[in-house]
């Protein structure tokens, strides 16, 4: 991370997705922040299913 120079990296918004959706947390019980809030990501691989759902078109 201290490579990093730019606010807009890709690197930071992966990091962002994986601390907030992927990443349990044991001050939170065991659960991600998304979860915690009431959002589940459902799918054998929540990686996959994300960048599924952001990709749909609407």
């Amino acid at each position: 991370m201290r490579g990093i120079k730019k606010k807009d990296s890709v690197t930071l918004t992966g990091y962002q997705l994986f601390h907030n959706y992927i990443r349990p947390h044991s001050a939170l019980g065991g659960l991600t922040p998304s979860e915690k809030c009431g959002m589940e990501i459902k799918g054998n691989n929540k990686w996959i299913t994300l960048i599924q759902n952001a990709s749909k078109i609407n």
